[in-house]
């Protein structure tokens, strides 16, 4: 026999109990519903931080959410470059890339880091397909400057190739390299491309993990990150400039991605454990969130301080107009 004292935490038994209960409205709300999750930076070069967000993702496809995963690997692309004396270059703020630099692009994107995150997916389950931007023209480009070489700009999405994954009740893991309208291969942002995905498949969310908490007024000033925002006032705060550089290919592709009717799109801290979670299945949320609409952000429910409200709110549209927070 086993005793109480042995098996029970020594923490409070409540807290538990308290997170499940605050999760609760939201998992309702999100089943069934897809999200596209852009992973990249430093959440992904660590290898126990980049497993455990794989979990999390995991955990989202078993309470019922699609999620879909486009990644790019830009550390992993200059190591790889450095190590086989490829010049790194970049111009403003694409990476220069040379014929012989796309070849190695792909071993890296697609042979390396594609396959890595499928395994780590993988070691819960065969739940995750990893695909190459050029397989099925799920990603076609075009030349975005001849100076840049092999850098492309996305023209089309195959979404119907994605659709059939999600459908078989995969994750597809999709890796940025883009199948070109000249024949060849092109290194895509993967921000752009996942903002591009998320708009062709419908996608209901749009998230990127990113280096930073999210999207600050003034990064210098801890204390001015920006829970909400419309689509407006984002499309006002790249106009103005008034950000990181490494910021506006984020923000862009939320407002394009919104603009052909993703619903909401949020920036978060992938270094932040479990920030994917916290975002997502909790009141108060860790990043920055964007609006679709006006409606939508006065509707927000993103921070709320009541769940009881939430089970309200997350309820499908009835006879009073009420929405659900993932509709």
């Amino acid at each position: 026999m086993k005793f109480s004292r042995d098996t029970q935490r020594k923490k409070s038994q409540v807290q538990p109990a308290e997170v499940l209960a605050e999760a609760l409205p939201w998992i309702k709300a999100a089943t069934g519903k897809t999200v596209v999750i852009k992973y990249g930076g430093s959440a992904m070069v660590d290898k126990a931080l980049r497993e455990d967000v794989m979990s999390d993702i995991v955990l989202l496809k078993i309470i019922g959410l699609n999620p879909v995963i486009v990644h790019g690997g830009g550390f992993a692309i200059t190591d790889a470059m450095e190590r086989f004396n490829i010049p790194v270059e970049f111009k403003d703020g694409l990476r220069v890339t040379t014929d012989e630099a796309m070849d190695l692009v792909k071993m890296v994107l697609v042979g390396q880091v594609n396959q890595d995150l499928v395994k780590d997916v993988n070691s819960h389950g065969n739940l995750a397909v990893g695909v190459s931007g050029s397989d099925a023209g799920t990603i076609v480009a075009e030349q975005v400057d001849p100076s840049l070489g092999r850098v492309g700009r996305v023209t089309d999405i195959n979404a119907g190739y994605l659709e059939d994954i999600i459908e078989a009740d995969y994750i597809p893991v999709v890796a940025s390299v883009a199948l070109g309208e000249d024949g060849g291969y092109y290194n895509v942002n993967a921000d752009m491309a996942a903002g591009q995905i998320a708009a062709a498949i419908g996608a209901h969310k749009i998230i990127f993990l990113t280096d930073v908490d999210g999207v600050y007024q003034d990064f210098s000033d801890q204390d001015s990150l920006i829970s909400n925002m419309t689509c407006g006032e984002a499309k006002r705060i790249v106009e103005a400039g008034d950000i990181s550089s490494g910021m506006i290919p984020k923000l862009e592709s939320c407002i394009s991605a919104l603009d052909a009717g993703v619903f909401r799109a949020h920036i978060i801290n992938g270094t932040t454990p479990h920030s994917l979670l916290l975002e997502l299945l909790t009141d108060a949320g860790v990043g920055t969130v964007i609006h679709r609409t006006d409606e939508s952000y006065e509707f927000d429910t993103h921070p709320l301080g009541s769940v009881a409200s939430k089970l309200v709110e997350n309820l499908e549209i009835r006879g009073d107009g009420k929405k659900s927070a993932w509709e």
